[in-house]
């Protein structure tokens, strides 16, 4: 191929965004709270140390194909399960279906989207997973909380595994006249989506109001989540350059996976609140690898089949 990657005026693009916003946090957390904890300003800072992390790996697994990046999501998906099993009820008469999960399932998915095999791919784990796993668990004799501790394995499935096996396959989609640069339709997924998550939180503190979730999130209100909504869908239209949308259809997308995104983030929390930690990673040093995708966990299969439907009829 002729000119430089694709991905790389992105890469750039976000790097500089990137660095605007660490300056600008560095500044004000300086400004407005003298060096000193500050819960708005500290909140953001550590969402933009996430997106670092994020753009420089997606960024490199970009340069080095199709390959790299379903690798990297297959390794962010396997951390992710683990985070979630982690903290999950599991007994020991589930070690087999586990292990079944984690170097079965969950490769076997991902070789489904490396071989663009995207029918088989939509059915294999809510289908002959969520079926076939629970053998393993039944065959150690171990009654004791066995619904609640198969649902935990298929839920952890379906949420870390197969809903983020999508982003990656967004790469294989036939859209005539974007060819080579699907990879802008990931791009576009996780700005809206990250984005659409900070405008739900800031709109939050900044317009208060009445709590959407109070036992659960003790920030996002009703308020804040139709304005942060909005604006998110406002980013959306503005990047629709990158993608093959019409307005029409970048407005719809963003307004889609920016309220899945956040009532997405939503649903882990309460999760979280059920098993008493704060993020995934509470055995680590720091935010878990799912804390950090969790949004993008319920946005990427509906991005995915949106465009399906839209640009990629019949494929």
């Amino acid at each position: 191929m002729n000119g430089p990657h694709p991905s790389l005026p992105l890469l750039a693009g976000c790097i500089v965004l990137l660095a605007a916003l660490t300056a600008t946090s560095i500044w004000l957390k300086w400004r407005l709270a003298d060096g000193q904890p500050h819960p708005l300003i500290d909140s953001v800072n550590q969402r933009i140390r996430g997106w670092w992390g994020m753009t420089l790996g997606l960024g490199l697994a970009l340069l080095a194909g199709g390959t790299g990046v379903t690798l990297l999501f297959a390794l962010l998906s396997f951390a992710a399960l683990r985070e979630f099993l982690t903290i999950a009820p599991t007994r020991r008469g589930d070690h087999s279906a586990l292990i079944m999960a984690f170097f079965v399932v969950l490769p076997f998915q991902y070789l489904l989207v490396a071989l663009d095999m995207r029918d088989f791919q939509a059915v294999f784990i809510p289908a002959y997973a969520f079926l076939f796993l629970p053998f393993f668990s039944a065959l150690k004799s171990d009654p004791r909380d066995f619904t609640a501790r198969t649902g935990t394995i298929q839920w952890g499935l379906m949420i870390t595994v197969y809903c983020v096996s999508h982003i990656p396959a967004l790469l294989s989609l036939p859209i005539a006249g974007f060819e080579g640069r699907n990879v802008f339709l990931i791009a576009f997924l996780v700005l809206v989506v990250q984005g659409g998550e900070l405008f739900h939180h800031l709109c939050s503190r900044v317009c208060g109001g009445h709590l959407l979730a109070p036992q659960i999130s003790p920030h996002l209100t009703r308020e804040g989540f139709f304005a942060g909504t909005a604006c998110a869908t406002l980013l959306g239209i503005t990047l629709s350059w990158m993608t093959p949308f019409s307005l029409w259809h970048a407005a719809l997308a963003s307004l889609a996976v920016s309220t899945l995104g956040t009532l997405g983030g939503l649903v882990m929390s309460a999760m979280k609140r059920d098993r008493g930690v704060k993020d995934w990673g509470a055995n680590a040093s720091s935010t878990g690898m799912l804390d950090r995708i969790e949004s993008l966990c319920f946005a990427a299969p509906v991005f995915f089949h949106l465009i399906r439907h839209w640009y990629a009829a019949g494929n």
